[in-house]
């Protein structure tokens, strides 16, 4: 994305703009203060896993629909409990009108003529409806791994509901976002660009708070795509035909690194199925024997059934 017009602050006045951004050091005080203040209050209802609580203050949209949402919490509730969040700079977002923006995008801060710079952000949310929100990220530090924990607010009155939720780990497996990127060039200058593609992938995962926030570096790692995208992995809804040492032609419709915690016991055709599959991508793409620690094969009927099974690297031959 260019602008026409170097070093444009974006922030100015509202008037005739339809989607304005007020950065930390440009919003009011009280503003300020009333976003972080809230977003330190659902923290705390997020780390005791207060989800009654929480979907009460939710709005109406998110509470009619907040099973993923809680079950997210609960799953992560373990990892959270005690954890000390420290907030970032918040951002106050307001999208004027009287109907669903199909595409709101909020320039924050300077932009260069180029584009992005070290001091800009820039949001774009799909239907988006007319309002005032606050963008909140927490990083968070745990016992285990760090976090970082994301609020989108909807003010209604003098409250922030909660509007979003985003709960990401920033690390995997002890590494972070700049060692799977260090890892994955690595992996391109082996000429292993299968390997590289995937750990690409984690990497900038791993960068982003929330997938609609954009800033420089972010940018700079989205530029980097089509160097590092191989072309015999299925992608784009295309698939690769994975061919079983018994003859049998699987169709694999995505590949996508995948951290685990726990191991699953199978039986049946399905397992014997799901193995066959392990064999063939191993064999097809053997440099994944020094990139992962396993693989998870999902078989998936024309029902829409699935059925998956996961297998240590060392135990696939």
């Amino acid at each position: 994305m260019a602008l026409v017009i170097a070093m444009i602050l974006v922030g100015f006045s509202a008037s005739g703009l339809a989607q304005t951004c007020f950065t930390s050091d440009e919003m009011d005080a009280a503003t300020r203060s009333a976003i972080q203040s809230t977003a330190s209050r659902y923290f705390d209802m997020v780390s005791r896993g207060d989800t009654a609580t929480l979907k009460q203050n939710a709005i109406p949209t998110l509470a009619s629909n907040f099973g993923g949402l809680e079950g997210t919490i609960k799953e992560n509730q373990a990892n959270l409990a005690g954890a000390h969040a420290t907030p970032r700079a918040p951002y106050e977002l307001k999208a004027e009108g009287t109907a669903p923006l199909a595409r709101a995008e909020f320039l924050c801060g300077i932009f260069g003529a180029a584009g992005q710079t070290a001091n800009s952000t820039e949001f774009v949310i799909p239907n988006l409806p007319p309002g005032t929100y606050g963008i909140a990220i927490l990083d968070v530090t745990t016992q285990k791994s760090p976090y970082t924990v994301s609020f989108v607010l909807q003010q209604a009155g003098t409250d922030w509901k909660l509007g979003g939720l985003f709960l990401r780990p920033a690390q995997i497996a002890g590494h972070d976002s700049k060692w799977f990127l260090d890892h994955a060039n690595a992996f391109k200058a082996k000429g292993q660009t299968h390997n590289a593609w995937l750990y690409y992938l984690q990497g900038r995962e791993l960068a982003l708070a929330v997938p609609f926030m954009e800033t420089q570096a972010i940018d700079k790692l989205y530029d980097e795509e089509p160097s590092m995208k191989t072309s015999d992995l299925p992608a784009g809804g295309n698939t690769t035909d994975l061919v079983a040492p018994g003859g049998k032609t699987f169709k694999l419709i995505t590949v996508s690194p995948l951290p685990v915690q726990a191991s699953v016991a199978d039986t049946g055709q399905a397992f014997q199925e799901n193995m066959a599959v392990m064999k063939a991508l191993i064999t097809k793409y053997p440099e994944f024997r020094d990139a992962f620690d396993g693989v998870v094969a999902r078989g998936v009927e024309s029902s829409g059934r699935d059925y998956g099974t996961m297998m240590p690297m060392k135990d696939i031959k």
